[in-house]
């Protein structure tokens, strides 16, 4: 006995068929989702990628001009290598055609102190919004009449520009300003070593908190209360709740944001460069590594371009290892998601 298949059009069997034009059917939408996404990836391309090209570049390269010893002509220079990166993490400068120690006071020697600031105030800042953060997203959780009034007056210092926010603080922290007054002090704020840094982390904390504020709420609002209510059938305390409950679930959301603030504090700028009169509190005890990129490029394109390689590098290991150790869900994945909360 014989059994015969009823083919498609043209003759071809209908699993094959039906295979063709799902295959047909992802190749016209892939098509459709690079055109979507062509003119953002141009743009990206032209404001990313290209600049940091730029930049590797000419870290690779001298602006320095040369007398050729042959014709006793000035030649610019050319390539050099790693040259202009050993300077800053040897700190070493050119001088007479001798590379020597640079001397106090130049950018080169100011290589170290700058990266200490740099983590210093991320460290610091960071933890103090992510737990004053915490604090506010579990108020702003709760129901009580005027909820909204306080949710929009939350954003207030982190919707007001950081320069404005810098001369702002800068007037409090003026030694005649309004917080020695008050305190009855007469502390430089913007002058001595520690003051300076102090008052950069109160500044930064004061306008970002509210930022982790927002982002932390939006992650507790995905807890459903029924989980609570169950906790609290079985005899858990708040702090336990919190501990047990709200932590572990809340983990994802809390963990994006403070991977967001510390690339973001990595390259803090304004801030310390408004309010400490471009990093010069305490001895440039402010001076973070974006403050001295700037202060490189308006003498040396080239050992400036190697620095701000070196910056991009810092900040890209730093959210590489983040990633890898604290499983942060920057691709919105929610299979990744919901494995990490069941860690936790």
């Amino acid at each position: 006995m014989t059994t015969t298949l009823a083919n498609g059009p043209g003759g071809t069997p209908p699993d094959l068929a039906g295979r063709a034009s799902a295959n047909a059917n992802r190749r016209r939408v892939t098509r459709v989702a690079f055109a979507l996404l062509a003119p953002t990836l141009i743009a990206m391309a032209v404001v990313v990628v290209y600049p940091i090209v730029i930049s590797i570049i000419n870290s690779l390269q001298t602006d320095f001009a040369t007398i050729d010893p042959k014709t006793g002509l000035f030649e610019k220079g050319g390539f050099v290598g790693l040259q202009n990166y050993t300077n800053w993490l040897l700190q070493q400068c050119q001088s007479g055609g001798k590379t020597i120690t640079c001397p106090a006071g130049t950018n080169q020697s100011q290589f170290y102190d700058a990266i200490f600031a740099t983590f210093f105030f991320t460290v610091v800042t960071v933890t103090l919004e992510t737990v004053i953060g915490m604090w506010m997203a579990l108020v702003m959780n709760r129901n009580f009449r005027g909820r909204g009034i306080l949710r929009a007056a939350v954003l207030v210092p982190w919707a007001i520009p950081t320069a404005v926010t810098a001369q702002l603080w800068y007037f409090i922290f003026a030694t005649n300003g309004v917080l020695n007054s008050v305190l009855h002090i007469n502390t430089l704020w913007t002058a001595d070593l520690w003051a300076s840094r102090w008052a950069i982390i109160i500044a930064d904390t004061w306008k970002t908190t509210p930022f982790m504020a927002l982002l932390i709420l939006a992650g507790l609002q995905l807890i459903p209360e029924d989980t609570y209510e169950a906790a609290r059938m079985d005899g858990a305390s708040t702090a336990q709740a919190f501990v047990r409950i709200t932590l572990p679930l809340v983990r994802p959301a809390l963990v994006v944001a403070i991977l967001f603030r510390t690339l973001d504090a990595l390259r803090m700028y304004d801030l310390p460069a408004i309010l400490t009169q471009g990093g010069g509190g305490g001895g440039d005890a402010t001076t973070t590594l974006s403050i001295l990129v700037v202060r490189e490029l308006t003498s040396h394109i080239d050992s400036a371009s190697a620095l701000s390689t070196i910056t991009f590098i810092i900040i890209f290991l730093v959210a590489f290892l983040f990633i890898r150790f604290f499983g942060a869900n920057v691709t919105g994945n929610p299979e990744k998601s919901q494995r990490v909360a069941k860690e936790a």
